[in-house]
């Protein structure tokens, strides 16, 4: 994960997290795995801090995401397993304490940038092996999975909120957007049983190799990871295929599109459902976030995105 990753558009933190309170709950738990620790991310839901060489922290920063951290850690070993492409599989599942009220995790460092500092159109390279993992985890999920009421849930759940986003000031486009809305909302809506879906699949959860794009003989956005599996669920597989719009460009959505349907063909509502969900994600940003920080920017390149195509 590249050093120094911050999120200007995030929330306040409801605990403030430094290297002090890490060094003192590693040090607690886990002293065999003491060692320098530095703040490398400051996201919407979590502080990541790089501890020693190989290991990362991860700690939540506010109460309404608290509870996510424990379905990675519950659940991340069996999709390990599963999946072609590294998740952050838990290390040690750090337990609360009086000074620190919430779960945490000790995770492996995965060396490398996150996919949202590379330009779109430079994310081609990652379209097949991304597709790859969205279809690995696509599988039935058991009864006691994760309920997330945001993610993998059918569109009509969320038509009330979009009409309410797009009817505000904040949503750029918001009159086209509307006009597309009407239309997606109303396609048919998954039928099949509730599937694994990693429920924030964006670029900013994927990390890329950090080479340079002029390094001779070296994609500059290979797959390294994905992570960031708080918004875990089941539901409508359709959820997760919404990356096709929020990292990619016309032609590397093509690419992870023609991955997907050799894996495994999706038809046509599937794929309708998917781009109504990257407008769900893309609304949902506009209305919570401000400048040009890594979301908001996300969020910007998604509404071109799900616009440009008839």
């Amino acid at each position: 994960m590249e050093r120094g990753i911050a999120v200007p558009d995030a929330p306040d933190a409801d605990i403030a997290v430094d290297p002090h309170l890490v060094e003192r709950l590693v040090r607690g738990q886990r002293p065999d795995l003491v060692g320098p620790l530095q703040l490398v991310a400051n996201g919407w839901d979590n502080a990541v801090f790089r501890l020693g060489d190989d290991l990362a922290v991860r700690m939540p920063r506010r109460t309404t995401a608290a509870h996510l951290i424990e379905h990675e850690q519950e659940w991340l070993p069996s999709i390990a397993a599963r999946v072609p492409v590294a998740v952050p599989l838990p290390v040690h599942a750090g337990e609360p304490t009086a000074e620190f009220p919430w779960p945490w995790s000790i995770v492996p460092w995965f060396e490398g940038r996150s996919a949202a500092s590379v330009a779109p159109a430079s994310r081609e390279g990652i379209a097949r092996t991304l597709a790859d993992f969205v279809h690995a985890l696509a599988v039935p999920a058991p009864g006691n999975a994760p309920h997330n009421p945001y993610r993998g849930v059918p569109l009509a759940d969320r038509e009330e909120v979009v009409w309410d986003r797009l009817a505000g000031r904040r949503v750029e486009r918001a009159a086209e957007l509307a006009v597309l809305w009407d239309h997606l909302v109303q396609v048919e809506p998954w039928a099949g049983p509730p599937l694994w879906v990693h429920g924030d699949l964006h670029p900013a959860n994927i990390v890329v190799t950090d080479a340079a794009p002029e390094a001779a003989g070296v994609d500059p956005a290979a797959l390294v990871a994905v992570v960031d599996f708080g918004d875990l669920t089941a539901g409508d597989p359709a959820t997760d295929l919404a990356v096709a719009w929020l990292a990619f460009d016309a032609v590397g959505r093509a690419a992870f599109r023609a991955r997907i349907d050799e894996l495994g063909p999706r038809d046509e509502a599937t794929w309708q459902r998917a781009r109504a969900w990257a407008l769900v994600w893309a609304t949902a940003v506009a209305e919570s976030t401000d400048g040009d920080g890594p979301i908001a920017a996300i969020g910007r390149h998604a509404v071109t995105e799900v616009l440009l195509e008839e």
